[in-house]
């Protein structure tokens, strides 16, 4: 049978910044469904294309789940959408939405950057299906596709609109704030805090571009070999909520340690700060001062933000959190250490030796493997394009869509073979 929204009523919540689940919202409605969209704040509203379909949640946290409770049943909803799923409005909407039978869909920034997103059902990456599907189970669900896959890219396509975005989206968070006086965000910080980070962010990027080249010109031209560090954002959900780790500086000490104690003397260390570092946690004068206790001041180096396929060039290893660019690291066929939970972390390809020890004799993956691991995502959760900028959105769209309407999840489809046929070209933004 074709593909129909007809007797399907979705409801989103809080979706990327910017315009994608508007543009979403539009299509699902075309294909005959019934879409509704909670907000919880201006910025949200500010976002969303249709007044008749939007319902304000002006409540308090006490008020949000037999409010949800009621609206499922008046509106008859059958499938619930929404942006990562561990922020706090989200999990309480996941736990109601699974006990009413609803068909849960959640996006998250690509497993596989930056020219995807992802599409689960049910849960996505500590509550991906891919935590418990081994080796084994992917190379066996396709054994039934056999297509030629594109090279890693090495880039994000569109970090320039996804800055751009979030300063707008809080601003207007900001600015509205006394027509949603209850909205908490899911953050430690206030809007206000979070809206002049992104304008102080913003502002600084030629100064910290002109750091960043000559930090990287000190690392490409020094000659020595060196181990990278892949560092997330602190408030980050899989850092948050996927990781043994309570702060960064908990992190940085285990690898700053591990270093000093297990890698050659004539080594170094590179930490690389995500593109989002916005400054909210002293990233840098930590790794400093941990540099100068374990006495390898001289061999550490850290570099704000940029593109990561330069330094994973001449890097020996890699450790990281969970951060999804460690994928880039294993592409490479370099010795992984993560350190927390991750639908990457598979025994096959990624280490479990105590820090130390992996500096000095980091293991090699098995790259077949993670290949056959990277193929399986691009047949199933991984959907070409992105949510920031329009061209990215379009591609992404162009997929999407069907995927949400479709009787079956991505990896299930794998299985029956009834998986849409996947884009190969990527597009550039």
């Amino acid at each position: 049978m074709p593909l129909s929204g007809h007797g399907k009523s979705f409801l989103l919540l809080q979706g990327p910044h910017g315009p994608f689940f508007s543009r979403l919202g539009k299509m699902l409605t075309r294909s005959g469904a019934s879409v509704w969209r909670v907000g919880f704040n201006r910025g949200d509203r500010a976002f969303w294309h249709d007044s008749r379909s939007y319902i304000a949640f002006r409540g308090t946290a006490d008020d949000w789940e037999p409010q949800l409770h009621r609206l499922i049943a008046d509106k008859g909803i059958t499938d619930l959408v929404l942006y990562g799923d561990t922020r706090p409005v989200h999990a309480k909407a996941v736990r109601l939405a699974r006990e009413a039978g609803l068909q849960i869909h959640v996006f998250e920034e690509g497993y596989l950057r930056p020219y995807w997103v992802t599409y689960e059902r049910g849960g996505s990456n500590g509550h991906s299906r891919l935590m418990q599907t081994s080796v084994g189970a992917m190379r066996e669900a396709l054994s039934r596709t056999d297509t030629d896959l594109p090279d890693a890219p090495a880039r994000w396509g569109d970090m320039r609109q996804h800055m751009f975005w979030g300063a707008l989206y809080h601003f207007f968070v900001w600015a509205g704030f006394w027509d949603y006086r209850n909205f908490r965000p899911h953050r430690a910080l206030t809007v206000r805090q979070e809206f002049l980070l992104y304008l102080k962010r913003l502002s600084l990027l030629p100064f910290h571009a002109l750091e960043r080249r000559l930090a990287s010109w000190r690392i490409r031209f020094g000659g020595f070999p060196y181990h990278l560090t892949i560092l997330q954002l602190e408030h980050d959900a899989s850092f948050r909520d996927h990781s043994p780790f309570a702060t960064m500086s908990e992190f940085l000490e285990l690898v700053t340690r591990g270093f000093a104690e297990g890698a050659p003397p004539h080594h170094h260390l590179v930490f690389k700060a995500h593109p989002l570092e916005d400054g909210r946690v002293a990233v840098k004068s930590t790794i400093r001062r941990l540099a100068r206790q374990y006495q390898v001041a001289d061999r550490v180096h850290f570099v704000r933000g940029g593109k990561l396929a330069g330094l994973l060039n001449h890097a020996r290893s890699a450790v990281t959190v969970n951060s999804t660019a460690g994928q880039q690291a294993l592409w490479r066929g370099l010795p992984l250490r993560a350190f927390g939970r991750a639908v990457y972390s598979k025994p096959e390809f990624v280490s479990s030796q105590p820090a130390a020890q992996f500096f000095a004799e980091g293991q090699r993956p098995d790259t077949k493997a993670y290949r056959d691991y990277r193929h399986y995502l691009l047949e199933t959760s991984q959907v070409a394009g992105g949510f920031y900028s329009s061209r990215a959105r379009r591609e992404l769209l162009r997929q999407v869509v069907d995927m949400l309407l479709s009787d079956q999840d991505p990896y299930d489809a794998l299985v029956s073979g009834n998986a849409a046929p996947r884009q190969q070209l990527r597009l550039v933004t």
